[in-house]
């Protein structure tokens, strides 16, 4: 692939779409400013194939790859779907485990399309693709966080990793977006990077970056000072979801000199 001058790579929810309405217009003149230097936006988000692949699509970003299901997948350039068979595995080992577990855990392997759709304040057409999941159970710990320990600790025995986005905890078997970014620069012959996100299941990609931004979420705990934010190399936005999308992109490509 050419090199581009600059490879961003964004998760969605809280952070280049807007946590309540999923409105990602507040970005567009950032977005049309990456088109217009060359750059590449890679989607990298818990959502799935169904899911993405229109949204790459309504953004105009181009055929570039998609990481999905928060890491646990990897939806090519050129391909709306990909075969995958983790989330049969997920939701049998959830069936095995001790009923206690089962009752506070729910998930979408739980849940009816309404169900998500009510969970998620998607559209029931939405909430179906949402539903269409391949490599990963998103849900949420219903029971105390001591309890949340002990969960968490009986599936990491069964092989089974753990990610807390800004709304669900994710269930795979431990794919990283962190490790999708770097086989994905790597193919792009290691331009300059940019991670953006607003969750803990972004930390580890917006520290691998060169560059970081950390999109404020109101709707959830402030994370702890992450490695590189006292460089200046991960910065923190003032606004949230997709105008502080557009805040940052804008700061990085101008102290880059991109533009």
């Amino acid at each position: 692939m050419t090199r581009p001058p600059l490879l961003v790579f964004s998760d969605l929810d809280g952070t280049l779409l807007d946590h309540q309405s999923y409105d990602w217009a507040p970005a567009q003149p950032a977005l049309t400013l990456l088109s217009r230097i060359g750059a590449v936006v890679v989607l990298a988000s818990s959502k799935t194939a169904a899911e993405i692949a229109p949204l790459r699509t309504a953004m105009a970003l181009g055929p570039v790859p998609a990481i999905i299901e928060n890491g646990a997948g990897l939806l090519p350039a050129d391909a709306s779907s990909i075969p995958g068979h983790d989330y049969a595995k997920l939701t049998t080992i959830l069936s095995t485990l001790d009923p206690h577990f089962q009752a506070q855990f729910e998930g979408f392997h739980r849940w009816s399309v309404d169900q998500i759709a009510q969970e998620t304040g998607l559209p029931p057409d939405q909430a179906a693709r949402a539903a269409n999941r391949q490599f990963s159970v998103p849900g949420l710990w219903r029971g105390d966080p001591s309890g949340l320990d002990q969960f968490l600790a009986v599936l990491s025995g069964l092989g089974v990793a753990a990610r807390q986005g800004g709304r669900f905890l994710t269930l795979s078997f431990g794919a990283t977006k962190a490790d999708q970014m770097n086989r994905i620069a790597a193919s792009y012959g290691t331009p300059i990077t940019m991670a953006l996100g607003d969750a803990a299941n972004d930390v580890e990609m917006l520290e691998q970056a060169d560059y970081g931004a950390l999109i404020v979420n109101p709707h959830g705990q402030p994370l702890p000072a992450l490695a590189g934010e006292q460089t200046g190399r991960i910065r923190r936005s003032q606004l949230a979801g997709p105008h502080g999308w557009n805040e940052m992109i804008h700061l990085l490509v101008d102290e880059l000199k991109l533009s």
